[in-house]
């Protein structure tokens, strides 16, 4: 009783707060400048944070209310008496355009991340790989906790976190019982999982939302490709694995140390398996190749959605298994994006800051250090959403940090801090499934998810020198 009535009071509060931000008079919002559409805008983006943290419905809903609200709010095609009150109506918003986020390239890649993992999992392809990944590391168990850890970010690399978690975990229960039920190594493998999943998806573009959310601003002379992404962002995920794996073996030595694992040997090779590991495959080099063939990553994505649907790997029940709520989820937060760009809010808000009072790197590590909070408490694709969009509009307006890299830099930076949180189980999916597990607690994953994400920022932060240093950006 006294949980529904709380989770009552915060969505009220949810509410009231964007409903009394939007009736204050525009000359009482403390931006210089802001217009009455900003304004309307500026209690949109106020009700999507207080959703997004607090979640009192569920983040891809808050992501589906956005893009109405925006529709009723902010578009040509909203009620008339709000459409009327707009002395400029060129700063009006076609409606058409904020719908169009739901089919942006940006989901059409996570789509097709998502029928490839789809397509993996039906078929066996996925934990059959991990088998056999996972055979050559032997029977040592630092050796094996390695190989998972390597194994879990590869995959994540090119699957959903989420959905290399669901896999990898399938895959540890062997493992856990080839370990005394007393031994710390235990622990030290359901954390690998998870932390593991986190890091690997900042490996590719495609590993996890924000990578994804921040392609959006990496346009135009800013612009990187699957490849370049990979070269810089590669070398720096299999340096943090390495010290998780220090840290899992400091925190949990293992008290046997050999460990002998039973895999299933009743896999067999038929034809739609072979069929749905050679489009996997073909897939993964096209990503890697677009830079010589000329075809972007977005449109790649649709190759695996095109040939699993038309051959009927996945069908229409399968479909009903993907993570649509993902996709509702990372329109809403492109929507937003659109929104504060097109409306010129983020801009209004920038230019009302003296940033020349601050040094470009002060702020670099404001922000990256805000997006990796914030990202500890609510989702980091959410945090992405709200935190790119801002980093973009000061990445012009900042003083000096075109010696630093600029908007590529500060984009990255950003969308690389939000992937680093990983203290609690709220913080990602992967978190909270192996919480789920039983084997481990939130005092435990706390005490070394805060750490990996300090040496996280501490890591990106000699990765940014590193590529000054090659003239990356």
């Amino acid at each position: 009783m006294r949980k529904n009535t709380l989770e009552k009071i915060v969505l009220v509060v949810c509410i009231m707060v964007p409903i009394f931000v939007l009736c204050l008079p525009t000359s009482m919002i403390p931006i210089a400048g802001i217009t009455l559409i900003q304004h309307r805008l500026l209690a949109i983006f106020i009700l999507a944070v207080l959703f997004w943290i607090f979640e009192p419905i569920e983040i891809h809903a808050t992501s589906v209310l956005i893009i109405f609200l925006e529709l009723i709010f902010l578009s040509d095609k909203g009620p008339v008496i709000l459409v009327n009150k707009i002395k400029d109506s060129s700063s009006l918003i076609d409606y058409k355009e904020i719908l169009f986020c739901f089919s942006s390239p940006i989901i059409m890649l996570f789509l097709g991340g998502f029928f490839l993992a789809l397509a993996a999992s039906k078929y066996g392809i996925d934990r059959k790989m991990a088998q056999i990944l996972l055979k050559p590391f032997g029977v040592k168990t630092n050796i094996v906790l390695f190989g998972m850890i390597m194994i879990t970010a590869i995959f994540s690399m090119f699957m959903s976190n989420t959905a290399t978690t669901a896999m990898m975990l399938a895959i540890l229960i062997p493992v856990v019982l080839g370990l005394d039920s007393d031994d710390p190594s235990r622990k030290s493998f359901a954390l690998a999982i998870p932390f593991a999943a986190n890091i690997g998806g900042l490996g590719t573009p495609i590993g996890t939302p924000p990578n994804a959310v921040a392609l959006k601003y990496l346009i135009g002379d800013n612009s990187v490709s699957f490849l370049e992404w990979m070269s810089f962002a590669v070398p720096y995920v299999l340096f943090f694995l390495i010290i998780l794996w220090f840290l899992l073996l400091f925190f949990f030595p293992p008290k046997c140390s050999e460990i002998h694992i039973k895999f299933d040997d009743n896999f067999v090779w038929t034809k739609d398996r072979l069929l749905v590991a050679l489009i996997f495959f073909i897939t993964i080099f096209l990503w890697l190749s677009s830079g010589w063939h000329g075809v972007n990553s977005y449109i790649v994505a649709l190759f695996p959605v095109t040939v699993f649907s038309m051959t009927r790997l996945v069908n229409i029940s399968d479909m009903h298994k993907l993570a649509w709520d993902v996709l509702w989820l990372v329109s809403g937060g492109i929507a937003l994006g659109f929104a504060l760009e097109k409306t010129g809010l983020s801009r209004t808000f920038i230019n009302s800051i003296d940033l020349s009072v601050y040094h470009p790197v002060v702020l670099v590590a404001y922000l990256c250090t805000l997006s990796l909070i914030m990202a500890t408490f609510m989702s980091n694709t959410a945090t992405s959403n709200l935190t790119l969009p801002i980093a973009a509009a000061f990445s012009s307006e900042i003083v000096g940090l075109d010696a630093f890299g600029g908007q590529k830099m500060l984009i990255i930076a950003v969308a690389f801090s939000c992937s680093l949180a990983m203290s609690l189980p709220v913080s990602t999916p992967p978190n909270a499934m192996s919480h789920a597990s039983g084997l481990i607690n939130v005092r435990e994953m706390s005490k070394l998810g805060v750490l990996v994400g300090a040496l996280g920022l501490i890591g990106l932060a000699c990765l940014v020198s590193i590529l000054l240093m090659l003239d990356f950006f």
